[in-house]
């Protein structure tokens, strides 16, 4: 269930567009489960992942002096977040489609922020924000820890070419062990707009794609990429 928090930051217009690149497996995956999934926040790449930047740890180290299960209490935190992560975009983004497919295989989903909020209602389990990400220096500014989502809406400058709203959550009242992430329900219809088959796949792969999709009954609106333009010369 989305619910809305007021110090997460939000992209002013709903209908900002957002997109999602992923492999065959994970979008059928979605379809078949009606769940999305959710990575755990320490298993990204990015070693920072929900870690403070210099000011902000100095003050946190200050004040753990005189409590040690402060600092402690952060650590363990981030095997309690979980996040799904989209790109904003008015337009699909030939980096995204190198770094999140493989070997010229894939697709993106193309939604809204207005759309996720309502894609999240069918989730009665854990209670789901959405928050646009700041990108920031780490070395020199620093972040509010007034709210313990904030040092997930937060990273380094290098990844600003992610742009990224996140759907986040805490599922420490939930009392489970997260492994590598968790399913949540969602509305799949409210979730995805519009598909966008790889622009360099070959056309079994995408007769693939629309043959799988009819098969389970669904009728997304199927995208020619951009990047898969004739050439006029």
């Amino acid at each position: 269930m989305f619910v809305k928090n007021p110090t997460i930051i939000l992209p002013e217009d709903p209908d900002t567009i957002v997109w999602k690149y992923l492999d065959l497996s994970k979008f059928l995956d979605l379809l078949l489960s009606k769940k999305l999934f959710m990575s755990r926040s320490d298993k990204f790449e990015d070693q920072y992942e929900g870690t403070f930047s210099e000011p902000t740890y100095e003050e946190i180290r200050k004040i753990a002096e005189n409590n040690p299960k402060f600092l402690n209490y952060y650590k363990s935190h981030r095997e309690k977040i979980v996040i799904s992560s989209w790109h904003i975009n008015e337009y699909e983004s030939f980096a995204m489609w190198q770094i999140f497919t493989k070997n010229n295989e894939g697709l993106a989903i193309q939604s809204t922020v207005k759309r996720l909020q309502e894609a999240l209602k069918p989730e009665r389990k854990t209670e789901q924000f959405i928050g646009e990400v700041n990108y920031i220096d780490y070395k020199k500014e620093h972040i509010p820890f007034n709210d313990t989502f904030f040092p997930f809406l937060f990273k380094r400058k290098s990844f600003q070419y992610e742009r990224e709203v996140r759907i986040i959550s805490d599922v420490t009242k939930n009392n489970i062990t997260v492994n590598d992430g968790v399913k949540i329900d969602v509305d799949i219809n409210q979730l995805i707009e519009k598909i966008y088959i790889h622009p360099k796949s070959e056309n079994w792969y995408k007769n693939l794609v629309i043959q799988l999709m009819e098969q389970l009954g669904f009728n997304f609106t199927i995208e020619k990429s951009d990047l898969e333009s004739d050439i006029l010369i």
